[in-house]
């Protein structure tokens, strides 16, 4: 029978008509609940299709936005590059095109900095649709075998790396994410001015401690980002612990890997204070130039609402933006407490530079670093090299 026949809709699909293009980073925690969402969206807009590419993880990071939004409608993005952003114009303000209280509501739900890590020059380029900060993971089957508690303190997490059993990442990202974090362990946030990273004292300070721990662990992990470490952990037994890489909740949930991961905060230093981290996470930004606005920001209204965050954005394997998502029953059942856990390390969470030409940095400054713990170069050479990109990136020309 026709569905014309008695008011309902054919079940003859209408033909596509329109095609949102969005581009986001491979890793299910950044695809999946991208892909479910879309197809929810064609569901509730017949004759749309919302289409999501990936890209690697290095990619992600590097690929210029200004080339990307002449391609896509929808871009998933990191918060440096809103400096970037504002220069170009190529992403749409959002608090032109959004209403004001739903602004307020994702500013008054950050999680840490996430919301306003994606402010810049009086606008908002992108909402805050995944969090993130570097956490603590570890195998709870195998320290409980071995009757070892998950460490709380530098000392502890030295002397299991003593034993073989921690793991890390080290490729250059990662290992600049860290220098961040002990400069601040060490009394001084990093780009104060802008002549030099950090001071020298502090900056000597943070390369020793970051050796403490780099001597003692495989080298293997010079080639490893937060992904390589929690599915080494995860498919065997060989490493217990991990005091610091990006978390991804997928790794905290039944049958994702062979064996679960949990998370917990990072350790306290000398003097009583815990690690504070460097916040990732992405944003949702629309393409200035998308010939689809109106449709496109109807999808980022929808995922971005707090609601969708808190269960069908989480149930897909995402780790949202939103507050009510992170202090969510269902959500932290789901995933074994991740959210509940990991919130303080957010709180306090360091949000990274994000003028234009920040990202010529990040792109260069971890190489220094990577040499120094593999034993080629010393302190003061690693922060000389460092300083020099720093001030070469404040000079770049925006439009170059």
């Amino acid at each position: 029978m026709s569905g014309s026949s008695n008011g309902c809709p054919s079940n003859n699909e209408p033909p596509v008509r329109t095609v949102i293009k969005g581009i986001t980073w491979g890793h299910s925690r950044g695809i999946t609940p991208l892909l479910a969402a879309a197809q929810r969206f064609s569901e509730l807009h017949p004759g749309v299709t919302v289409q999501w590419d990936k890209r690697s993880l290095q990619q992600f990071a590097d690929y210029p936005i200004e080339r990307l939004t002449e391609e896509y409608d929808l871009l998933i993005i990191d918060h440096p590059w809103v400096g970037r952003a504002a220069a170009l114009g190529c992403v749409l303000p959002l608090e032109q095109h959004l209403s004001t209280e739903y602004l307020k509501d994702q500013a008054e739900n950050s999680v840490g900095y996430s919301h306003h890590s994606y402010q810049y020059d009086g606008h908002q380029w992108a909402l805050a649709i995944d969090a993130a900060t570097p956490a603590a993971s570890y195998r709870p089957d195998l320290l409980q075998a071995a009757c070892i508690a998950v460490p709380t303190t530098w000392q502890e997490v030295l002397d299991l790396a003593r034993k073989g059993k921690v793991a890390v990442p080290g490729i250059p990202i990662d290992l600049l994410m860290n220098f961040y974090m002990f400069c601040i362990a060490h009394g001084a946030r990093p780009f104060q001015n802008e002549n030099e990273v950090v001071d020298e004292e502090t900056g000597v300070k943070a390369l020793h401690t970051m050796r403490e721990l780099y001597s003692l662990v495989d080298p293997s992990f010079f080639q490893c980002n937060p992904i390589a470490v929690a599915e080494r952990m995860s498919a065997s037994d060989e490493y217990w612990y991990c005091p610091f890489a990006y978390g991804y909740s997928n790794y905290s949930r039944e049958g994702y890997a062979r064996r679960r991961l949990s998370y917990a905060d990072l350790v306290y230093m000398e003097g009583g204070s815990r690690l504070r981290s460097t916040i990732g996470g992405t944003g949702l930004a629309v393409s200035a130039t998308s010939a689809h606005q109106d449709l496109s920001l109807q999808f980022l209204e929808m995922i971005l609402a707090p609601r969708f965050q808190s269960t069908f954005y989480t149930e897909h394997g995402g780790q949202p933006g939103h507050r009510q998502a992170w202090l969510n029953e269902k959500a932290n059942r789901l995933t074994h407490n991740f959210f509940y856990t990991l919130l303080p390390a957010m709180e306090r969470g360091y949000m990274r530079p994000r003028y234009d030409g920040y990202l010529y940095f990040q792109d260069h400054a971890g190489q220094p670093l990577q040499d120094y713990l593999s034993g080629s170069s010393g302190e003061r050479a690693v922060l000389g090299s460092m300083n020099a990109l720093y001030r070469e990136s404040r000079t770049i020309n925006i439009l170059s």
